[in-house]
C-alpha cells in the first residue's frame, strides 16, 4: 500500500538510521506479570507505539516499520485475534489527528485484503488522510510474513518468465527488490526485537540481510525512548561493511 518514492536525506541526517524496524514482542508476558488478561498487554503495547512514533518523528527518522500482526498470528485464540483486529481502529481513531499534525504518513505491508473489513477501513482511512504528509513514514506490517512476501514475488516473476516477458538470466537482487512489498522504501539499517527473544520470526527476511540487529530483554510496553536513543547511539558507532573491508583492512 505504498504510493511514495524513497526520500533523500539531508547531510544533517546522515548519522541517523533512515529506517528502523521493530518486532514488538512481549505484550502477553507484560500482561501476565501484571496479572491481567493478554489483551491488556496489547492495549499497553499500542500506547507505546504512540510514544515511540512521536519520538522517531521528533528525531527525524524517515521510516519506522512495526511488526503488528504476522501471518502466523492467526493461530492464536479467536478472542485475542479479534481484539488485535480491533486495535488498529481504536489506535488510529485516537492518534490520527496527531499523526496528521506531526506530518506522519501511514502505510502498510502484508496481505491487506485478508484482514477484516473494519480493520481495512480504519487503516485505509489513515493511509488516505496522511497521503500528502512528508515526515516520518509509519509502516504497519499487518498480516505480514517474510516467506509469504518472497513467495508472492517469485510467483510474479515466474509468471513473467512463462509469458516470455522475463528471461531467467535477467533476474537479479534488484529485480527481487522491485517485486517486494517494500519496493519503494529502503532496507532497515536497524532491526530491534524486544522481550529477550533472538530471532526474526519471519519479519523482513530479505530486507534485513545487512541490518544492524538489536535485542533487549525489555518487554515492548516498557520499551522506552531512552532505550531507543541508546540503541541509535550504538548504531552510530558500528561500522557497516556489507561484506567488504574497512580502510585499515584494505
Amino acid at each position: 500500500m505504498f504510493g511514495w518514492k524513497k526520500q533523500k536525506r539531508t547531510d544533517s541526517e546522515k548519522e541517523l538510521p533512515e529506517h528502523i524496524a521493530i518486532i514488538m514482542d512481549g505484550n502477553g508476558r507484560y500482561a501476565k506479570q501484571k496479572n491481567k488478561p493478554r489483551v491488556n498487554g496489547h492495549y499497553e503495547g499500542m500506547q507505546n507505539v504512540k510514544r515511540i512514533t512521536r519520538h522517531a518523528s521528533d528525531l527525524g527518522i524517515k521510516y519506522l516499520t512495526l511488526y503488528a500482526f504476522s501471518t502466523e498470528n492467526w493461530s492464536r485464540p479467536k478472542s485475542e485475534v479479534n481484539y488485535l483486529m480491533k486495535l488498529p481502529g481504536d489506535f488510529l481513531g485516537t492518534f490520527l489527528p496527531e499523526l496528521i499534525e506531526k506530518n506522519v504518513r501511514v502505510g502498510t505491508i502484508g496481505n491487506f485484503d485478508a484482514l477484516p473489513i473494519h480493520t481495512r477501513k480504519a487503516v485505509q482511512q489513515a493511509v488516505d488522510k496522511t497521503s500528502r504528509n512528508t515526515g516520518l513514514n509509519l509502516i504497519f506490517a499487518l498480516n505480514y510474513g517474510g516467506r509469504d512476501e518472497l513467495i508472492q514475488a517469485f510467483r510474479t516473476m515466474a509468471h513473467d518468465v512463462e509469458n516470455g516477458d522475463l528471461d531467467p538470466e535477467d533476474i537479479t537482487a534488484e529485480m527481487v527488490d522491485h517485486h517486494l512489498m517494500t519496493c519503494t522504501i529502503p532496507d532497515p539499517e536497524m532491526l530491534i526485537r524486544t522481550s529477550g527473544e533472538y530471532r526474526l520470526s519471519n519479519f523482513l527476511l530479505w530486507q534485513s540481510s545487512y541490518s544492524e540487529l538489536f535485542f533487549t530483554e525489555t518487554l515492548w510496553p516498557e520499551f522506552t525512548t531512552e532505550e531507543l536513543d541508546q540503541m541509535i547511539s550504538q548504531y552510530r558507532k558500528r561500522e557497516r561493511r556489507f561484506g567488504g573491508l574497512n580502510k585499515e583492512e584494505e
